[in-house]
């Protein structure tokens, strides 16, 4: 994967001995001025924002829409010839309603005309490579700005503010990050952020035992997870008889949240369970209301339409419809009216409790579904936690992993007309290495990746029972 130039990426790289002495110089500057003047010019837009009236919102979003469509126009070809093609003239843009004279475009677009849709040169300093397997196990890349990295942790922190958390507050973070030390325990410490890892991918009881002992050894603290790590952690917590006084929410992302997990896990640690929704195109984010768990879109983050099967805007409360969004924060390449693949209800575009007249939702579907491997000790995996962001499926249209043997899986793909193969072995070394070897796999190019009765493909074929 392509990494350009910026501050997080600068950070995340730097080992952690390297960290612990660049933090005692750090520790005199605020996190606020670290982070960078992007973050913080951000922040105070969605403060401000926050204030606006339904007409002041659609303003500022009707501006940004037409700038990135007179910018995808002028400078993208595949713009320039969808819009053509569809007839849609840039000039009778007039309104944010006119959004809906727009054609709409999918991964399969993106991924086809990507040369086509960049804004500058994808060699240009500051921009960054990206691919995501999405939830239908279809590969997209694309390239966005390095510096998006600021923008979104301000949003980020703004919805935490929503669960009492303030910058700089103690986390203990549960997500995809490989992490240890010395003495074997997989943990580790980023003292700037004040941020504890611990070890999504080694989740036995003895792995979560320690986990557990040293999240109560903190003092106040907030449990940054994927829904499916700390549902994990909960029973086991629960199994052990083990009680929390010290956690003072849960800051949930990137998987579906499930009511019964929600109100288990609440039981469990006896604080707020928070959620927020985003995706790696950066289109649309939301965080949950301080009074309920329904979802708040930031309305200068991007544009949220509500489709129903006709591609008609949805505007009843309690209809469930496709997220559509349009991207604000990608400078390098736009996305326009691009299906998500995921599903959402509508509640209302004003808060009576909160005051905010954002776009409301609820019970948001189909992204990136709770699904596991089982590893070699019968832990389990996420599967966001396994998602690739780098080239190891560049070439694969499609891939699935199917498992029946604890440690053992088999990774089906469906091959593009590029793809050799010297990318078999790739594919092998770049998820063995991920997963530490705790899963022994191998690759079955086949013709097809068959789909659920709803149209979906399932990432992890799986016939092995971990539920019990």
């Amino acid at each position: 994967m392509k990494k350009a130039f910026s501050k997080k990426n600068l950070w995340d790289a730097m080992p952690s001995p390297l960290k612990v002495i660049a933090s005692t110089v750090l520790a005199y500057i605020p996190l606020k001025y670290i982070i960078g003047k992007r973050f913080r010019e951000t922040t105070n837009l969605i403060s401000e924002a926050d204030k606006w009236s339904r007409e002041e919102v659609d303003n500022y979003q009707f501006i940004k829409v037409k700038e990135q469509i007179l910018n995808a126009y002028q400078k993208c070809p595949a713009y320039k010839k969808l819009y053509d093609e569809s007839g849609f003239d840039i000039n009778s843009f007039n309104s944010i309603g006119d959004i809906q004279k727009l054609p709409l475009i999918d991964k399969a677009f993106v991924n086809k005309n990507i040369d086509d849709l960049l804004l500058v040169d994808k060699n240009s300093a500051g921009v960054d490579y990206v691919t995501t397997g999405g939830t239908s196990g279809v590969p997209l890349t694309f390239y966005i700005n390095a510096s998006r990295s600021q923008i979104e942790y301000a949003y980020l922190t703004d919805g935490w503010k929503r669960a009492g958390f303030n910058l700089g507050d103690t986390k203990a973070v549960l997500r995809g990050r490989v992490t240890g030390n010395k003495s074997g325990v997989h943990q580790s410490y980023d003292p700037v952020f004040n941020e504890h890892y611990y070890s999504n991918f080694h989740m036995n009881d003895d792995d979560m035992r320690n986990y557990i002992s040293h999240i109560k050894s903190l003092s106040d603290c907030f449990l940054h997870v994927y829904p499916s790590s700390i549902y994990q952690l909960a029973r086991f917590a629960k199994k052990e008889n083990i009680s929390f006084d010290n956690v003072k929410a849960i800051l949930a992302e990137s998987e579906n949240v499930y009511p019964e997990q929600r109100t288990f896990v609440e039981s469990v640690f006896n604080c707020r369970y928070f959620s927020s929704y985003g995706h790696s195109e950066k289109l649309i984010a939301a965080a949950e209301c301080e009074h309920s768990s329904d979802y708040h879109v930031w309305p200068t983050y991007g544009l949220l339409e509500l489709l129903d099967e006709n591609g008609l805007a949805i505007t009843k409360k309690g209809q469930v419809g496709e997220i559509v969004g349009t991207g604000f924060i990608n400078t390098v390449m736009p996305f326009i009216r691009y299906k998500t693949g995921d599903y959402a209800e509508y509640v209302g575009n004003y808060c009576d409790k909160c005051k905010r007249h954002h776009t409301v939702i609820k019970n948001i579907l189909g992204h990136r579904v709770q699904e596991h491997l089982v590893a070699i000790d019968n832990s389990l995996i996420p599967w966001t936690a396994i998602n690739m962001h780098d080239d190891t499926f560049d070439d694969v249209l499609q891939y699935q992993f199917y498992q029946d043997i604890p440690g053992i899986a088999v990774i089906k793909i469906k091959i593009g007309k590029d793809f050799v193969d010297e990318n078999k072995q790739r594919i092998i070394n770049n998820i063995g290495s991920k997963l530490q070897h705790r899963i022994n796999v191998s690759v079955e190019i086949v013709d097809e990746i068959p789909l659920t009765e709803r149209g979906k493909s399932i990432f992890v074929d799986q016939h092995i029972d971990f539920t019990s």
